[in-house]
């Protein structure tokens, strides 16, 4: 079972995002900070989370645009701050960006653009609370790791498979598509590079679920609420023997 202290989830506002934040206020073991992140916290995309919000104190919205540094810096600024000298335990790198384009129409601004959301804002928003995930492993008077010790989970796509691209024949999506196999080869050196700290990295596919990213594609089949139960679920049972790995919603291995 999931017992991290405190939480810390990128693209917050909606989608999974915003069904994370929901689900673990909602536990049983609630954590104690929850740091929901997103590009305008005052925006209209934001009502729900705001309302959330306003039921939970334990829930803390912080203004995040994974493609600025400084917004970064000012959000793990404000999120020690709230910590009071504690380690942040689990950071979901959950906000990315689809944009569609086929082999012969995709544009380097749309690389660029997807890559700057899904790949580089990881990566940064990554370094930035670093410091905050070794504090939380080092609190930990236990061996191993988990994500209630302390945990980087990038929020990745079988669409980033390249032994097995999830519905290809559906549409190319070059971008995003190179964007999540670029996010596993980020998670995988994390999770070499920060093994020492007993930092546990994986990539985690949340399955094709109906949020606007995944009607977007098509009929997504699988609903938030399933897949983020799931995910949770997930997430509660993973260990070092999968750090470094490839899973989905229900924790199987996917191939690279």
């Amino acid at each position: 079972m999931l017992n991290a202290r405190s939480v810390l989830v990128t693209g917050s506002n909606r989608g999974i995002g915003l069904e994370i934040i929901r689900q673990l206020v909602e536990s049983s073991n609630s954590p104690e900070w929850i740091f929901a992140t997103c590009r305008e916290p005052e925006g209209p995309r934001a009502q729900e989370l705001r309302n959330l919000a306003a039921k939970h104190q334990g829930v803390k919205i912080i203004q995040l645009e994974v493609t600025d540094p400084s917004s970064i810096q000012a959000a793990a600024a404000r999120v020690t701050e709230h910590l009071q000298g504690a380690g942040l335990n689990l950071l979901i790198n959950n906000a990315g960006i689809l944009r569609p384009g086929s082999l012969e129409s995709e544009t380097p601004e749309n690389m660029s653009e997807v890559y700057q959301n899904n790949v580089t804002g990881a990566m940064m928003v990554s370094q930035a609370f670093l410091p905050l995930l070794r504090k939380a492993s080092k609190e930990k008077n236990q061996k191993g790791m988990s994500c209630s010790k302390a945990a980087i989970v990038n929020m990745s796509s079988k669409g980033g498979s390249i032994t097995n691209p999830l519905i290809l024949d559906v549409g190319h999506f070059i971008s995003y598509r190179c964007s999540k196999a670029a996010l596993n080869m980020l998670t995988r050196c994390q999770s070499l590079g920060f093994a020492e700290d007993e930092i546990l990295c994986v990539a985690l596919h949340p399955g094709w679920v109906q949020t606007d990213m995944g009607y977007s594609v098509g009929q997504a089949p699988l609903t938030v609420d399933a897949s983020v139960k799931k995910i949770l679920n997930t997430l509660g049972h993973l260990s070092e023997m999968d750090n470094g790995t490839f899973v989905n919603w229900e924790g199987e291995t996917i191939a690279w």
